[in-house]
């Protein structure tokens, strides 16, 4: 059995089950055998035990019942014996916590004796570990064994100190000692130990402070002088040497991702006598401060030489912690402190402030002061009053904002960048998941932690229990999932919230005030933004303190705060709703203003604010389709061509759902417009069943039928024909929604040109794109000028002039580029690449294509990616290499999606994979690619595929007198001879030479009187 009384009683089987002895006298008595375990207890010291010195008549049978007892309760486990001289458990010693602790104590002490003191610390710990309570609790007569056993203790846990300081364990001492001497305000040993040990955790001004406290208690107490043992330590504390200053700590993982900052300082170290790093909480300042000291120290140990050619001096660095120092007027003591300089504990600032100068007046110095955010102004005024005295000491510094002295150089560390934040996740990782070699979502974890290093640190952390999956599905309760942090760290540093709120706790309340309205931004905001939304007046100062300090970010007058600190502002915010209107309003006025000039000359400033403002407007349209779908309804519109131009409107198709579900069959009064953009921007995505589609179109068919225009966004004519398919652009009713606003008539002649283009009629095609570009120049749209210059390039190479369509061409992706419009710009670099694939340089093509390819998929464009895919298939067939073009035919034919646009480059692709087969001999396989490519080509908007049928099937038609009809018909189609494609160039070349020109030129025209139907059937 296992037997506690350092406690109240507790009584164990060896399996650990719990025994009741019974009550109070029981219990008593147990405790009395307990404390002989054994041994014989006489039956009079029972008695007395039990009864005091005074005991009942009857109590001797009293005794014996109460033994029978207990004997019952504890059987079958031990037994309680009769002996001669009285009872005796039958139990070890061993077997009871008091005489175990006894036991370990002495070994305890035994090993301090012989220097073991990792082990003396061991055994002692054990042995105080036994204690649950006050001792013999169930024994209120024991006063002296409970006296010595007491002493006993006391003794230990002395035993045990001076075996940690042995193992250089002082600084960590120092709370429990003196809470210790409040309760044993006599005992010199414990004052001893607290010199020794604030000694060694550099205080040694503090531990000269101790002995004359102690002196003091002891006269007024005792009326005695401290022990020749005290004495002594006090004068070798006064004689000894003074203890070494504070150096840099020494860090226990690689330092990742500050390589440039490194670098920097290292040139700035050599140059400035005041550097500060400034950041916010968890940035990573004070380790690349430790850093940046430890390689200055380290270049000088290498023998690194100064500019004029001698080597450098050791340089003397010394780290200050500030963090701990609540009081300002401390610093200088701390930095005394830090440099192993005795101060007097009670010395007025003034007088620390002297000392401080005069021990470094002569000194070449680094001083690294760490932490001094909560203090700046305290630490402004020491480091000025230093580095003016002081010629030989540098200074630098961590702080969340700067110190604000002349000649001060800033370094701000602001969150890391993707890929040096992914290296550190990474690192840290391998430590808690050795063998771990990334995955997909490391990325998404480190944008979503912005980027710093303590986040990134503690996320890291949690694989060990988590997968990367589950970790970034939890990030969005960040405060709670990095909760765990490294016990040796200050607390303000071991978790995200105590970080945060180190610097919250910072700011006044106007700053706080603003920094949680600052929370309904997304992306951050202008400074108009925040005067308009926020509700503040002036705020600029408010915002100037904030980015002082590290708590907002400002780049190109953009105000930003880091997500893990904008969720943090957020908990505290009242009024979520209010805020969340007024911000929708103002960016509901700011989409409205910009609507007409994203379409003129001023379209690329208002196209980058809307881009800067993108997730502010995203979050405004999230509010108004669950709060105000009127207003959403013309947010989404004014937002639907800028969407267009920059390819966001994939992401929007949800929002439209979720509004038109909300608006219901019918457009709001004054709001028809609106409602069909919503439509439209619903249709432009995927997942719409055939039927609610076909309803749909029908709906916005009906109400564009019976609107009197014109429109007041004339827009939705191209975004209708983009959702829908091509409409006539010419009829009276297109005309009347586009009025007499240029831009539209210039959209309108972009249809009509499309329309002739579609109908085989190429010269009214080019010259209605030539007036197109004329009016979007006029108006100044570089989009509409772009969208033109494209087919009046593709006309060009038809005709063979390849300098001129490159001319075009590049003017048209110059103007592009500058709207940063994806899917026109993937278009633009297929037609260049066509152009130089016509050249016969097909390296040069195949760039252009990977390069169209890239950018659709980035912008999540499927048919745009299928097209280049198809193009890259053609430039490896044309450069002999099969086997890669039908791969990258194969994959456009997955790739490519079922819906209006796709049908014309599904039937290029099934052409490609048709050439494909002829140029390794399969001429039958190649027939039945061309076919299947004629049944989808019928299909079309227009005759242009059917054209490219026709010139494929001549490739392999088996007689020259055949080729040569064919080609007829597709010059009939097409409204004009392709000159522009070199495998229409080469089946040309190839009939010609197997003809007389007479006979070329009359099966030719009778090409050319085919119709489509007949054309098909071959």
């Amino acid at each position: 059995m296992r037997f506690g009384i350092l406690g109240p009683l507790e009584v164990r089987t060896d399996d650990g089950i719990p025994v009741d002895p019974g009550g109070p006298r029981p219990r008593a008595l147990l405790t009395l055998l307990l404390l002989a375990a054994g041994h014989p207890v006489s039956t009079q010291r029972l008695t007395d035990g039990l009864y005091g010195a005074e005991p009942p008549a009857g109590a001797a049978n009293a005794l014996q019942s109460q033994i029978s007892r207990l004997r019952r309760r504890l059987a079958p486990h031990t037994d309680v014996e009769a002996v001669p001289a009285g009872y005796r458990l039958a139990v070890p010693p061993e077997s009871v916590d008091a005489h175990r602790f006894e036991q370990l104590a002495g070994q305890g002490r035994a090993a301090l004796a012989d220097g073991d003191h990792k082990g003396a610390a061991a055994r002692l710990r054990e042995a105080l570990a036994l204690w649950r309570g006050p001792a013999l609790p169930d024994l209120p007569s024991a006063h002296a064994e409970v006296a010595r056993l007491q002493e006993l203790r006391l003794a230990a846990v002395q035993d045990r100190i001076e075996a940690d300081l042995g193992l250089g364990g002082g600084p960590g001492l120092v709370p429990e000692l003196r809470a210790l001497l409040r309760d044993h305000p006599l005992s010199e040993r414990l004052y001893g130990q607290l010199m020794r040990a604030l000694h060694a955790g550099g205080r040694p001004a503090e531990a000269l402070t101790v002995y004359e406290e102690a002196r003091r208690t002891l006269a007024d107490e005792l009326g005695a002088d401290p022990s020749p043992e005290l004495s002594a330590l006090h004068l070798e504390l006064l004689q000894g040497t003074e203890p070494e200053r504070r150096r840099l700590p020494v860090q226990l993982t690689r330092f990742v991702g500050r390589e440039p900052e490194l670098a920097r300082m290292a040139t700035l170290l050599a140059e400035a006598r005041l550097i500060t790093l400034t950041g916010p909480g968890g940035a990573g300042k004070t380790r690349l401060a430790i850093e940046a000291a430890a390689t200055l120290t380290n270049r000088a140990s290498t023998g690194a030489r100064s500019s004029a050619g001698a080597p450098s001096p050791s340089p003397d660095v010394c780290f200050v912690e500030l963090a701990p120092v609540a009081d300002g007027q401390q610093i200088p003591y701390a930095v005394l402190t830090a440099l192993g300089v005795r101060e007097g504990f009670r010395s007025r600032a003034a007088d620390s402030t002297d000392r401080l100068v005069g021990a470094l007046e002569n000194r070449e110095v680094l001083l690294v002061l760490d932490n001094c955010e909560h203090l700046v102004e305290d630490a402004a005024r020491v480091c000025a009053l230093v580095l003016a005295a002081c010629p030989g000491v540098r200074v630098l510094a961590t702080s969340r904002e700067s110190l604000g002295i002349t000649g001060e150089v800033l370094v701000p560390v602001p969150p890391l960048r993707p890929e040096p934040a992914e290296r550190l996740f990474l690192d840290r990782a391998r430590a808690v998941r050795p063998g771990f070699d990334g995955h997909a979502r490391v990325p998404d974890i480190c944008a979503a932690l912005d980027g710093l290093p303590l986040a990134i640190e503690l996320a890291a952390a949690r694989l060990r229990t988590l997968t990367p999956d589950e970790l970034a599905e939890r990030l969005d309760d960040r405060f709670r999932l990095l909760s765990r942090g490294d016990r040796s760290k200050a607390p303000r540093h071991r978790t995200l919230r105590a970080v945060v709120e180190w610097s919250w706790e910072l700011l006044d309340e106007e700053e706080r005030e603003l920094a949680r309205r600052l929370t309904v931004f997304s992306g951050g905001a202008t400074l108009e933004a925040v005067e308009a939304v926020c509700g503040l007046p002036y705020p600029e100062d408010v915002l100037a303190s904030l980015v002082e300090k590290s708590f907002v970010e400002v780049s190109e007058g953009r105000y930003r705060m880091l997500e893990t600190i904008r969720a943090f502002a957020a908990e505290d915010l009242s009024d979520p709703g209010g805020l969340a209107d007024a911000h929708a309003a103002f960016f509901l006025r700011l989409a409205e203003e910009a609507e007409p000039n994203i379409r003129g000359g001023g379209q690329l400033p208002w196209l980058e604010r809307l881009s800067a403002e993108h997730d502010n407007l995203d979050a405004a349209l999230r509010h108004l389709v669950r709060h105000g779908p009127g207003d959403a309804l013309r947010l989404m519109a004014v937002l639907s061509c800028f969407w267009r131009l920059r390819g966001l409107h994939g992401g929007q198709v949800a929002s439209a759902r979720e509004l038109l579900a909300a608006v219901g069959d019918a457009p709001p009064p004054g709001l028809t417009e609106e409602y069909v953009l919503c439509a439209i921007n619903v249709l432009l995505g995927d997942g719409e069943d055939a039927a609610g589609r076909d309803g749909l179109v029908a709906r916005v068919d009906a109400l564009l039928a019976a609107y009197e225009g014109p429109l007041r966004l004339p827009y939705i004519l191209m975004l209708w024909s983009l959702a829908v398919g091509p409409r006539p652009a010419t009829n009276d009713r297109a005309i009347a929604l586009a009025g007499e606003d240029p831009w539209a008539r210039a959209l309108l002649e972009v249809g009509l040109g499309f329309q002739e283009r579609f109908a085989g009629r190429p010269r009214e095609a080019e010259e209605s794109f030539a007036r197109a570009l004329e009016a979007f120049r006029e108006t100044g749209d570089r989009w509409g000028m772009a969208n033109c210059l494209d087919p009046l390039g593709m006309f060009a190479l038809a005709r063979g002039d390849a300098p001129r369509a490159l001319e075009l061409i590049d003017e048209g992706l110059a103007y592009m580029r500058e709207v940063a419009a994806p899917e026109e710009t993937a278009d633009l670099l297929r037609t260049r690449g066509a152009v130089l694939l016509h050249q016969g340089d097909t390296a040069g093509a195949e760039i252009h294509f990977g390069q169209a390819l890239v950018l659709a998929r980035d912008a999540g464009l499927p048919d745009k990616m299928a097209g280049a895919r198809r193009c890259l298939g053609d430039a490896a067939r044309l450069a002999g290499d099969p086997a890669r073009a039908r791969e990258q035919y194969e994959a456009a034919l997955e790739t490519c999606a079922a819906n209006w646009f796709s049908v014309g480059e599904t039937a290029r692709i099934l052409i490609g994979l048709g050439r494909t087969a002829a140029a390794e001999g399969r001429a039958e396989e190649a027939r039945d690619w061309f076919r299947q490519a004629a049944e989808l080509a019928v299909e079309g908007p227009g005759e242009l595929e059917l054209a490219e049928v026709a010139e494929a099937l001549a490739s392999v038609a088996g007689s020259p007198e055949r080729a040569a009809v064919l080609l007829g018909a597709a010059t009939g189609l097409r409204g004009a001879p392709d000159a522009g494609t070199p495998d229409v160039v080469r089946t040309e070349r190839q009939t010609r030479a197997g003809l007389s020109a007479e006979d070329y030129a009359a099966a030719f025209e009778r090409g050319r009187s085919l119709r489509s139907a007949a054309v098909s059937e071959r």
